[in-house]
């Protein structure tokens, strides 16, 4: 092993990891403070608000043990991503903490970092700090700073009724690789699939002044609906023959194809727009290369439901939580860990 690989094998401290972020990403461009300062300061455009969000991913839980670092790095600045496009925020910067058992290499820490780096530099938000402490287990925890403005900012809490119930995107295309893996058709390719985090920022800046209300589709769309609806205070009915089902569910049974849509994982936009917005939120996403799809409406009551031509039925709430069983039982046959 040469003098650098040695380097990149060596166990990760804080100092380091400020030292590498330092000369490696091209934070120090958009701070107002150097790398490795107590705290990291961003310049915020004049008239803008603040958006914060932060979310963790910890191994055997959101990914399995031996999952390529760089992907869960950039998962973990995807997630927080996702969040600033439900509500329309501009990412500025993101902040990566990692929690980390003793004798985590460099390499594997540094890999993380690029993911995460390479995540928000799609959308000029770069890796402007962070942490790093000891744990029994792997976990990468991202903060991301956006900025909005005020009154364009899109809640979860403003569908009326009367709004169409609109998407990003397909629906499934997670759920289709958790549905392989879990029947032993798949392997590593879907267990990496479901670290593939799209984040629809150019989407939720091109809708979030035209909608009433907005909320991302990372614990699936039923899920989504439901949160929506219960912050919003109205019943929301989605048409199953309307919704845009990913083309690797779409020809299943109704049943698997709606544990597979409903599952999550997509990191799609869900929102409620007036109907004399459609046109201009259709023409919005479209601009920015995206694609909106009308899949429902909104109506004085609570609670979401599948609606079609033999009426409502309750529309299915489990989410991401399968997920997460099936992940602890995988663990038993996860590989061996890469890069420790």
């Amino acid at each position: 092993m040469n003098r650098r690989g040695k380097a990149s094998a060596a166990p990760i401290d804080e100092r380091g990891f400020h030292r590498w972020v330092a000369s490696h990403l091209p934070a120090g461009r958009t701070g107002a403070l150097p790398i490795g300062d107590d705290a990291a300061a961003l310049r915020p455009p004049r008239g803008s608000v603040a958006v914060l969000t932060t979310d963790a991913l910890i191994e055997g839980t959101h990914f399995a043990a031996g999952s390529p670092p760089r992907s869960i790095g950039a998962a973990a600045a995807g997630v927080s991503l996702s969040d600033a496009a439900s509500k329309g925020a501009r990412p500025a910067g993101i902040l990566i903490a990692l929690l980390l058992p003793p004798g985590t290499s460099r390499h594997w820490a540094e890999s993380v970092l690029r993911g995460a780096e390479a995540a928000g530099a799609r959308f000029d938000a770069h890796v402007v700090g962070g942490d790093t402490k000891p744990a029994p287990v792997r976990a990468v925890i991202s903060t991301v700073v956006g900025w909005g403005t005020a009154g364009s900012l899109a809640p979860r809490s403003g569908a009326r009724p009367g709004d169409l119930l609109v998407t990003t995107g397909s629906v499934g295309r997670g759920g289709s690789a958790w549905r392989r893996w879990r029947t032993h058709r798949g392997g590593r390719r879907d267990l990496l699939a479901l670290l593939d985090v799209r984040p629809r920022v150019r989407e939720g800046l091109a809708l979030a002044p035209l909608v009433h209300a907005m909320i991302d589709t990372s614990d699936g769309i039923a899920d989504s609906a439901h949160l929506l609806a219960r912050a919003s205070r109205v019943r929301l009915l989605l048409d199953p023959d309307r919704i845009p089902w990913d083309r690797s569910i779409a020809a299943l049974p109704r049943a698997a194809r709606e544990e597979a849509g409903f599952f999550g994982g997509d990191y799609e936009l869900l929102a409620a727009v007036p109907s004399s917005a459609l046109r201009r939120a259709v023409r919005a996403v479209g601009s920015v290369g995206g694609r909106l799809h009308v899949v429902g409406r909104a109506e004085r009551g609570t609670g979401a439901y599948l609606s079609g031509p033999s009426g409502l039925r309750p529309l299915p709430s489990a989410g991401w939580s399968p997920f997460q069983r099936a992940m602890k039982r995988h663990q038993n046959r996860a590989a061996p860990s890469q890069g420790r």
